[in-house]
């Protein structure tokens, strides 16, 4: 259940709190807490940076993976 939680985002509904927590919490390197404390707009804003920051590096990933093939 956990793996495909964080692979698809399907979880049950008091799973994906956590989830958010532990995304944020790595991805900044800030406490649990400090994410806890944070106003929803913020936590939202936040998970949409570090989407939008993964989704370029996929990218970028990809880009360098095709130029070592040709």
């Amino acid at each position: 259940m956990m793996r495909r939680a964080v692979r698809t985002g399907d979880c049950p509904p008091h799973f994906m709190p956590k989830l958010v927590v532990y995304t944020l919490a790595t991805a900044f390197s800030i406490s649990p807490l400090e994410v806890y404390r944070m106003p929803v707009s913020l936590v939202k804003e936040m998970l949409f940076i570090h989407q939008t920051v993964k989704e370029l590096e996929a990218e970028e990933m990809e880009k360098a993976q095709k130029g070592v093939k040709l």
